[in-house]
Order: structure tokens, then C-alpha cells, then sequence
């Protein structure tokens, strides 16, 4: 095959592989295409399926030690911190987490003080919480029910008299 397709293959390969990584984050179409062509493009290189094998799995390593070394390396580690996200939510700026305590609620009956299509506003002795329906509408000051807790999801079902 022409040196000039195996080349083209490859930096295409390249080129696909920094779009996948610079400009759409994740692992889809172009980063599957761009390592198909760069695997590709080893193959055509090689006189045999083993020696192939051979290349793609050093090159493979070799990569691999050069990230490792890039995150441990003082000088790489600034550069990688461009990247990352540094900011953290704290208390003291007014981030607050959720207190995850609500399976105390489990069955208990409330009045809904906003409508609930499907989410909305409960009200449970006194206390004022985030709800969602099963998928239906409920309307405003409507006797609901607690069915369910997920994590800080609270599910309730209208009540019937």
C-alpha cells in the first residue's frame, strides 16, 4: 500500500483522537474512529499480523508510561491541572448538602401547598419538603402520601378518603 494513505491514516488518526479529547469531551464516534484509523494505519505499516500486534502493544505501553509520568512529574502536573476542576462547595460559602434522613417520613400523609406536576412542594407536620409524584398531576392542597424514598427523592401518591 501507498506510504502516502498509510501516513494520511495515521494523522488523521491523530487528528480525530485531539478533536475526541480537545474539543468533544467523551468517548464517542471520533475517538473510536481515530484510534480504528491509528491501529490501522500500524497494521499497514507492518509486513505481518504478529509484528502488528508487536507495535500496537508497545506503542500502547510506551503511552501508557507517558501519562502515568506526566502525572507524577512536577512540571507535566501543572498542565494537567488546566484541566481538572479545583473549586470545592463548602459550607462556609453557603453550599449545604441535603440531609438524606427522609425515610423517617415513610407513610406518613401530608397536604400538597404547590401543585405537584410531578414535582412540587408537601407539606408533613409542620415540615415543608421537596416531592415528586409517580408521573401524574396532583393539585394544590390535596391529601398525598409518602410511597417512596430514593436517596434525597421523595415520592408520594395522591391519599384517598
Amino acid at each position: 500500500m501507498s506510504q502516502g494513505i498509510i501516513i494520511t491514516l495515521i494523522l488523521i488518526g491523530i487528528a480525530l483522537l485531539a478533536v475526541e479529547v480537545f474539543v468533544i469531551p467523551g468517548f464517542g464516534v471520533s475517538g473510536i474512529l481515530g484510534m480504528a484509523s491509528l491501529i490501522t494505519g500500524i497494521f499497514l505499516v507492518t509486513d505481518s499480523l504478529l509484528e502488528g500486534l508487536l507495535f500496537t502493544v508497545g506503542a500502547l505501553t510506551v503511552l501508557g508510561i507517558i501519562i502515568y509520568l506526566s502525572f507524577r512529574l512536577p512540571r507535566t502536573r501543572r498542565l494537567w491541572k488546566r484541566f481538572s476542576l479545583s473549586t470545592r462547595q463548602t459550607a462556609k460559602e453557603g453550599y449545604v448538602a441535603p440531609k438524606p434522613q427522609y425515610e423517617l417520613y415513610l407513610g406518613q400523609v401530608g397536604i400538597s401547598i404547590t401543585q405537584l406536576r410531578p414535582a412540587g412542594t408537601g407539606s408533613f407536620d409542620g415540615v415543608k419538603l421537596d416531592v415528586v409524584t409517580e408521573g401524574g398531576f396532583i393539585g394544590l392542597g390535596t391529601a398525598i402520601k409518602i410511597i417512596g424514598v430514593e436517596g434525597t427523592r421523595i415520592i408520594v401518591r395522591e391519599e384517598k378518603k
